[in-house]
């Protein structure tokens, strides 16, 4: 199995090198705005010359890649004359991202994007913009176990020790294809861009099927019995050392837009402060999440999660900071690569199929279950069970029930022949239509499931 898989690495870079790498990613953003101001302009001097009725407009200003490319040479002299003294993928890094944010946009507004509408590019300033810079050709290579070598920049030592790449270049198991510098919480990063060939394995328990609920107390129940996953909540623990710090910075001379005054060094310096602490909670979060995901795929053949509506979620101001905290969406995503990774696979059950209202034991649904209620208590056969471990044996069981047999499945989770229409919002689980928008949509694991 070849896979493309990162591999990031801290940098401690000399100060002349420090400076070369900022001039590598100022000039990305030079050629990022150079080339927004063209495709600006080209835009405002069509719409005028169809507002006095021309005929024969304004050539349109390419938006590709090659075409953003091939004019930047040829006004590179001009509009960058130190353009020298940077390498070309500093520019063609700018370059790149104008041309993805235009296809964005256009995609966007014609309906082949998905998600939130995107909105049209804009300016980068020298002061908020990220400071990067990709590097696809040229000298891009490990140098030992402590340097990395790229092109311009030439050797840089490293903060941490690379063998965990280099093993894999030396045995030839792993091709670098690009490299990424960036500024983090004041630190300089390389994230390596690697073609991965790794063997075919399968889980521990290749039969196992695990239902995994996702919860704000808990942060995952599971199916079969497994001691439950804590939330360890890192956001909420570091508040009180959030709170004393920007306090400290809001007593600075910060910013301000209005009149254009700029910060002091003690803001900067308080400021710097608390985004150490906010990245520190963010490096933790995504350890203990990592720790979580790996550990899932390396264990269980099949994982069944709920489609999870995140977005809509972090909407209740009394559930977002929690919720954000969690990292649903995270370890859906991580579970999606790792579980291909280790020879298993991963189910999404629909967003509406009812697994915490469903009885585990008769499948007998409840018309209503508050959140707040945390006990699911069944008047059918009188199960009393916790309401996450509930939940996720629903889950769990909504696999058993597809794969079950040599023939296909016909009756879904609650024991009914159909999915169960639609009804008022307040005594079902929603009211929304179970039918896709489009006839070629893709069905979701439950729609299958119940409809196969």
């Amino acid at each position: 199995m070849i896979v493309t898989q990162a591999y990031r690495f801290a940098l401690d870079p000399t100060p002349r090198q420090v400076g070369a790498l900022l001039r590598h990613a100022g000039a990305a953003r030079v050629a990022y705005n150079w080339a927004l101001t063209r495709v600006k302009a080209n835009l405002s001097q069509r719409e005028a010359e169809r507002s006095y009725g021309v005929e024969d407009l304004t050539p349109s200003f390419g938006w590709s890649m090659y075409s953003l490319r091939k004019a930047w040479n040829q006004a590179k002299a001009e509009a960058a004359p130190w353009w020298a003294e940077c390498s070309k993928e500093a520019y063609a890094t700018g370059l790149e991202q104008l041309a993805t944010g235009l296809r964005n946009w256009s995609d966007s507004r014609n309906g082949r994007r998905k998600g939130r509408p995107t909105g049209f590019p804009r300016f980068k300033s020298k002061h908020k913009a990220v400071k990067s810079c990709r590097f696809t050709t040229g000298a891009i290579r490990l140098d030992g176990r402590t340097h990395v070598v790229l092109p311009v920049l030439c050797r840089i030592k490293t903060h941490e020790s690379t063998r965990k790449l280099a093993r894999r270049v030396e045995n030839g198991t792993a091709r670098i294809k690009s490299a990424t510098v960036r500024l983090d919480a004041g630190r300089w990063y390389v994230s390596f861009s690697v073609e991965v060939e790794r063997p075919d394995v399968t889980p521990r328990r290749p039969d196992a099927v695990v239902g995994v609920d996702l919860g704000v107390k808990t942060l995952a129940v599971f199916s079969d019995g497994r001691p439950p996953a804590v939330n360890p909540k890192h956001y909420d623990h570091a508040r009180k050392k959030l709170r004393r710090l920007s306090r400290t910075v809001s007593r600075r001379a910060g910013p301000d837009h209005r009149t254009g005054a700029q910060p002091s060094k003690r803001w900067l310096r308080a400021n710097e402060q608390r985004n150490k602490v906010h990245h520190r909670i963010a490096d933790l979060r995504r350890d203990s999440i990592h720790k979580l995901t790996t550990d899932l795929a390396r264990e269980y053949g099949t994982i069944v999660v709920e489609d999870l509506n995140v977005a809509g979620m972090v909407k209740n101001r009394r559930l977002a900071r929690t919720v954000s905290d969690a990292g649903f969406g995270e370890i859906r995503r991580q579970l999606s690569y790792k579980t291909v990774w280790n020879g298993g696979r991963l189910e999404v059950a629909d967003r509406w199929f009812p697994s915490s209202k469903t009885c585990s034991h008769c499948q007998a649904v409840k018309p209503k279950l508050p959140l707040r209620v945390r006990t699911f208590s069944c008047e059918q056969c009188g199960l009393v069970i916790d309401r996450d471990e509930n939940a996720a044996r629903n889950l769990a069981s909504l696999v058993k029930h597809h794969v079950a047999g040599s023939g296909p499945e016909t009756r879904n989770g609650r024991g009914a022949d159909r999915k169960t229409g639609p009804g008022p919002a307040g005594g079902r689980e929603a009211s929304t239509s179970h039918r896709p928008s489009k006839p070629d949509q893709t069905r979701t694991f439950a729609q299958q499931w119940a409809n196969p």
